[in-house]
């Protein structure tokens, strides 16, 4: 089994391995965990957008490969708070489409600013994302461990993205990592033109 390939198998076990280790926990508590966990993947959205992150992290190297992907989980929670505690915040799915423009064409240029401002980028785009988790609460589940629950599963979303991006080293994977981000770019414009349209 190639290295890649065994890291992302990897990386499957992990999302599923929190459904089992909550297989005996409070159907209540559970329930918000898992909720949480699936969240980020419910939407392409969401999923392009985390992925993008640890795409750019991996095209920027160190410090940016562990620096991305540790601020947009940070600021997404605080975005989350802003949600559940019902503070407006115009145009979510707008911002949510523009990180995914933003992220892909970073991705796509191969667009290597400092690290700081790389992680200013990505943490106010984790804003909105993280509003979006927090308004779809689901009733009746614990805030808190739905909140852990989309915390893990975007960093796991991140980590798909660096192995992804990993392949950045060599002339051909290069390439594909370009085309990656342009496929993300333009799955953003569609989402724009969506979130505009409604």
């Amino acid at each position: 089994m190639k290295p890649a390939r065994g890291a992302l198998s990897g990386a499957g076990v992990l999302l599923v391995v929190p459904a089992i280790a909550w297989a005996h926990e409070e159907a209540g508590q559970a329930a918000g965990f898992l909720a949480g966990c699936l969240h980020p993947v419910s939407g392409l959205d969401h999923v392009l957008a985390m992925v993008a992150v640890g795409l750019w992290g991996a095209v920027l190297g160190a410090p940016a490969i562990w620096l991305l992907p540790v601020a947009f989980p940070l600021v997404m929670a605080l975005g989350a708070l802003m949600g559940l505690l019902g503070f407006p915040l115009p145009g979510v799915e707008v911002g949510i489409a523009l990180s995914a423009i933003v992220l892909g064409a970073m991705v796509l240029a191969e667009t290597r600013p400092a690290p700081w401002v790389a992680a200013v980028i990505v943490a106010c785009f984790a804003v909105f994302h993280g509003h979006a988790h927090g308004r779809e609460l689901p009733e009746g589940t614990s805030a808190l461990l739905y909140s852990f629950g989309f915390v893990v599963a975007t960093g796991l979303l991140h980590a798909a993205g660096i192995l992804l991006g990993a392949a950045h080293r060599w002339p051909a994977g290069r390439q594909a990592v370009r085309a990656a981000g342009a496929g993300v770019a333009l799955a953003g414009g569609f989402f724009l033109w969506r979130a505009i349209a409604s």
